[in-house]
């Protein structure tokens, strides 16, 4: 016990002398302005344990929209409000392209796949998955008929609550996933599959645990938490099970490859992967295969769910608003029939809800963190290289120059006054530039089709009504994570 305090000591003063460093180090650049920072712990005192993101705010209206932190020895460079955050992401897009290396993801797809990966890995994998995603459908009518097809299973197990109340946590998540499932993996699982259900589970575990303090402690204190007991080893063997279920699909698809007839990701990976065998310099190889299959499970699972879970949630909370939506769809879709993408135009209302609901849920209050892979000269300031970026799209999603009622759900910020669809160019729950969320058009087509599909058939509600529905996220840290309700669905 002795000896891990003295190497716990030694590590500490070896960390404080490289803080030092770095400060000094850090004189030399004009960094944006920044609170004073303590070393070892930097600014982290002054952030709010549960909403860390509340807090850039509130240092934000001191240091203003471009300002420097210390997250443990980490500097970070925050940006806050849409002007800031454009002019990074999309203005000088090359400049922050990079992705921080995030503790968590780095040991999670041991620095290969696409969602962490930089440089020339990162162009070759973001350009093949999406052009390969895009031949599967992602955004096209394809896409769209296999959204309708699972839309029509996720009503049939509805169905048979018979109007009872339910949790429709991981009845969204099956049926969300299963679209992801068919592109990645070609295939959809059934409700009933139960290693399917347990694999649901951990996803929604390991979300949680990153929207966590501790999850959030550990990207700043991986060298330490290694070294504690606690639930972060629980959640790297339960990413360990997502690998081991990924690698065993592509041993199934080694098996039965048609390279003549890729039937999905998997697929067209491997085939890839057989023509560059012989280039030294390739990045189609096995791990970062495996890697960037658990970015597109992961990602196009929970946050999609996430978002219609707390859709259902708002619906059931202002039950004017889901019958004026009702009302909207009944007058454009003729009963019996699918929602599709053609509709939308002719459903402003609906539209604006949905909308509505991913700017005030802020799925993502931080984004992912970028990072500077060279200096950056950003609004007269240089940015020194191997700065962590937080664009926050949590002060772009609630600025008050941009939204009339910033924190108020209000489907008019996407109205105009003839209550026609109106864009607003502070949208940006996928975040923006060239790092922005691959499968942004196969999120937007779920949400669509998910939830008119959903009101046309079943009028939402819960047993202790409206005013029991709480729109605060049960969790705030990496996602904003809503609370779960027991909801009846009454056939209509």
């Amino acid at each position: 016990m002795m000896e891990f305090s003295a190497s716990v000591i030694l590590a500490g003063l070896i960390l404080a002398l490289l803080w030092l460093f770095s400060v000094k180090n850090s004189r030399k650049h004009r960094l944006p302005p920044g609170p004073f920072a303590l070393p070892l712990i930097g600014n982290l005192p002054q952030l709010q344990k549960n909403a860390p993101f509340k807090s850039f705010i509130k240092l934000s209206e001191t240091y203003g929209p471009v300002m420097t932190l210390h997250l443990g020895w980490q500097r970070t460079v925050v940006l806050v409000g849409y002007d800031a955050v454009k002019e990074a992401l999309v203005d000088q897009a090359d400049d922050f392209t990079g992705r921080g290396p995030l503790p968590f993801l780095l040991k999670a797809t041991k620095g290969y796949g696409l969602g962490i990966s930089n440089g020339e890995r990162w162009r070759q994998l973001r350009r093949f998955t999406l052009t390969t995603l895009r031949d599967f459908g992602m955004g096209r009518k394809g896409m769209e008929e296999w959204i309708q097809e699972e839309s029509k299973h996720m009503r049939a197990r509805i169905d048979t609550f018979k109007g009872t109340p339910f949790d429709p946590t991981f009845l969204l998540s099956r049926t969300v996933s299963n679209v992801i499932c068919c592109l990645v993996f070609g295939e959809r699982f059934s409700f009933e599959d139960k290693s399917f259900l347990h694999l649901l589970n951990i996803i929604s575990e390991i979300l949680k645990f990153n929207s966590s303090f501790k999850g959030q402690m550990y990207n700043i204190f991986p060298w330490l938490l290694e070294h504690l007991p606690g639930n972060q080893h629980t959640a790297f063997a339960q990413v360990d099970e997502v690998r081991e279920f990924i690698k065993m699909k592509i041993q199934e698809h080694k098996q039965t490859l048609d390279p003549s007839s890729p039937r999905d990701y998997i697929d067209c990976f491997l085939i890839r992967m057989n023509q560059e065998k012989d280039i030294p310099t390739t990045e189609f190889n096995y791990d970062n295969l495996v890697a960037t299959v658990m970015n597109l499970f992961l990602a196009g699972t929970e946050t999609t769910s996430s978002t219609i879970r707390y859709a259902l949630s708002v619906l059931v909370k202002y039950p004017n608003i889901q019958e004026k939506m009702q009302q909207e769809i009944d007058t454009v879709i003729t009963k019996g029939l699918c929602p599709s993408m053609e509709n939308r135009k002719s459903l402003p209302f609906t539209d604006a809800v949905i909308h509505e609901v991913q700017r005030f849920l802020d799925i993502v209050p931080f984004s992912l963190p970028h990072y500077t892979l060279h200096d950056i000269s950003f609004r007269g300031y240089t940015i020194p290289k191997d700065t962590v970026i937080i664009p926050l799209l949590h002060s772009v999603l609630k600025e008050e120059k941009q939204w009339a009622t910033p924190w108020s759900f209000n489907p008019e910020h996407f109205l105009d006054q003839n209550g026609n669809f109106k864009k607003n160019p502070a949208f940006l729950p996928f975040a923006a530039g060239k790092r922005a969320c691959v499968g942004e058009s196969l999120a937007r087509m779920e949400l669509f089709i998910f939830l008119v599909s959903l009101l046309q058939n079943f009028t939402l509600s819960c047993t202790e009504g409206p005013d029991s529905i709480n729109l605060i996220p049960e969790y705030s840290g990496f996602a904003n994570l809503p609370r779960r309700y027991q909801i009846i669905a009454t056939p209509r």
